[in-house]
């Protein structure tokens, strides 16, 4: 883990920063299809705030990336 952090390789630092700006999106997104069917109100919300974290997401970990 610490060679993935070397100050001249920060690829590491980036694919955390990556992962956190999108797989909770992605994990609430699939549990909004899983239970589409059966809670659709449900689903709806799990939708809406994964789009909101996935938003939220790119301003604050884009604006550390530097996008």
């Amino acid at each position: 883990m610490m060679l993935l952090l070397e100050v001249g390789n920060l690829g590491g630092i980036f694919l955390i920063i990556f992962l956190i700006m999108h797989l909770p999106s992605i994990v609430l997104g699939i549990i909004g299809l899983a239970i589409k069917n059966n809670k659709p109100k449900a689903a709806k919300t799990l939708f809406i705030i994964a789009g909101v974290y996935l938003v939220i997401s790119y301003g604050t970990c884009g604006a550390m990336m530097g996008f």
